[in-house]
């Protein structure tokens, strides 16, 4: 597991992940067009609801794993 700081909206918080996650959230990111802060911002958005994995970890995990599956969706969950 790796603890790494972002930016989401301005706002410095800690995210652990696991380093395969890091690496595909990395790539993600350049393959958008994007730094990790701002992806992370996009998911860090869509993570309030009832379908929504509670923390912010959990969430990247989720959005990763469906890119990953769905061969690049358009947008965080």
């Amino acid at each position: 597991m790796q603890k790494r700081s972002v930016m989401i909206a301005g706002h410095a918080s800690s995210v652990t992940l696991e380093e395969a996650f890091w690496d595909e959230l990395k790539q993600i990111a350049a393959d958008r067009g994007q730094s990790v802060n701002q992806l992370v911002t996009e998911i860090d958005s869509g993570r309030f609801g009832p379908q929504a994995p509670g923390s912010l970890s959990s969430a990247i995990r989720v959005f990763v794993l469906g890119w990953v599956k769905e061969g690049a969706p358009p947008s965080p969950p």
